[in-house]
């Protein structure tokens, strides 16, 4: 049976980090990757799907220098974000957190981001395995000399390791089962976790704007809330190359329109629905809102077929969760989407999936994975408590209160000298007296790691 020092599950960014650092710190390394296939890639690789924006602090948690990103992942520079309410509207052009990156951020090519961290992987050593994937993984607690853990592939062949980082996303077909070895009888990292259907689905279109018309977001985000019912519900477009933009949207798996309250509130819904509208169909009302008066919509901003993985279109699943700690006295470390880090509220989380992936690979080269836990917190711990604590806040509102939400945040911004806005604009309440209080109430009710769903000594060896 073959043998190597670490084995890594699934090649994301969190997977393809932990080779790289893994290897670089001399571990003889694996990863395995079942890949799939893509017309913007060469070869096969992840599931790279995503709107992919990145936000200037959130380079610095990945812990790269901006400068060593290549040219062709960067694909629009970005000074802003627009927030549309029903009535209201407000502008950030800072994250008011520092950041090394001179701009408010960017859009990026997610396939050619992952190329790249696969590259790095195998300059410093890491042997890739793409298009073999991982049927299952049993651990021998007992072993002579630790924990070891036996990866069956697909192909059958078994590969034996000491140290394994899961990384393979928030659909968890392998980390599930390897970390229900340790929990009590009848339990499930399931029950924190809740694949393997992921609690949001996000839907983008690859759309080709008339010039003039892309001139107008060339360099912003541009969120829509309020519009479509559901917690963590909201339409987006994205600047991409060219005159291209992703318009994508965000909605909960499994809504009836018949729980929705007040759904005549919600201006991308229509009196003759009979159910939750799908994605497309969200699309093409938003745009025909946004811009019909002026434009053809399927003639003036038409799909772009060659984009996208299928015919210009992108449907993914993102399982926003809080985070577990992972079995460290088992010599597994999971990272990334498949520790719960990703999040509705910014896309997924490849930020912090290369973070948690850098860590894991480290530390698992260098025989200090009991550390692990404590170290992921301490570098991304102030992250997960701004989105958790942003989510627990918005989690019931209704169209009218992010108006009040916008309105709030604008004052403040005139009043208030420049710092954490971003920190304000998730602290959004309907009231400029209330809102810092609720969010600051709700940011402390995480403190020491409190926002940790399942945590290391839940874990039975």
């Amino acid at each position: 049976m073959e043998r190597v020092d670490v084995a890594i599950v699934g090649g994301g960014p969190a997977g393809s980090c932990a080779a790289e650092r893994a290897a670089a710190h001399g571990a003889e390394t694996v990863l395995f990757e079942q890949g799939v296939p893509r017309e913007d890639r060469t070869d096969l690789g992840p599931d790279s799907t995503d709107a992919a924006g990145m936000l200037d602090y959130w380079i610095d948690i990945m812990n790269f220098d901006y400068r060593e990103i290549p040219d062709d992942v960067i694909l629009q520079e970005l000074e802003l974000t627009e927030f549309v309410g029903p009535e209201s509207r407000l502008e950030l052009r800072t994250t008011g957190i520092d950041a090394e990156y001179p701009h408010f951020g960017y859009t990026f090519h997610r396939a050619r981001m992952d190329d790249w961290l696969h590259e790095r992987a195998t300059d410093a050593g890491a042997d890739l395995r793409v298009g073999t994937g991982v049927k299952s993984l049993e651990t021998d607690l007992r072993a002579q000399g630790g924990p070891t853990h036996t990866l069956t592939l697909s192909n059958g062949d078994q590969v034996e390791a000491q140290y394994v980082v899961l990384a393979d996303g928030p659909q968890r077909r392998i980390t599930l089962e390897a970390l229900d070895q340790f929990t009590a009888p009848g339990r499930s990292v399931s029950e924190y976790l809740s694949p393997p259907e992921a609690n949001h689905i996000a839907y983008q279109e690859y759309r080709e704007f008339p010039e003039e018309l892309f001139a107008e977001f060339e360099d912003t985000l541009k969120f829509w809330w309020g519009y479509m019912p559901g917690e963590t519900a909201y339409p987006w477009v994205f600047p991409n190359d060219g005159t291209v933009a992703r318009v994508g949207l965000t909605m909960p798996i499994g809504m009836d329109l018949e729980d929705v309250p007040n759904p005549g509130s919600y201006k991308l819904l229509e009196p003759t629905d009979e159910q939750i509208p799908s994605g497309s169909e969200y699309i093409r009302r938003l745009l025909e809102r946004e811009y019909g008066d002026e434009y053809d919509i399927e003639v003036d901003i038409p799909i772009v077929e060659d984009r996208g993985k299928s015919k210009g279109t992108e449907t993914y699943p993102i399982s926003s969760t809080r985070p577990i700690e992972s079995p460290v006295g088992a010599n597994i470390a999971v990272a990334g989407g498949a520790m719960g880090t990703t999040s509705a509220f910014h896309e997924g989380g490849y930020h912090v999936a290369v973070r948690t992936g850098k860590i894991a690979g480290r530390l698992a080269a260098t025989d200090s994975l009991e550390s692990y836990n404590d170290v992921w917190k301490r570098a991304i711990g102030d992250e997960i408590i701004r989105n958790v604590a942003f989510a627990d806040i918005v989690e019931e509102y209704e169209p009218d209160d992010w108006d009040r939400a916008f309105e709030t945040v604008n004052e403040m911004q005139g009043t208030e000298k420049s710092g954490a806005i971003i920190e304000r604009g998730y602290a959004a309440g309907i009231a400029a007296t209330k809102l810092l209080a609720a969010y600051k109430k709700r940011k402390f009710s995480y403190r020491d790691g409190r926002y940790v769903q399942l945590t290391e000594d839940e874990y039975f060896y």
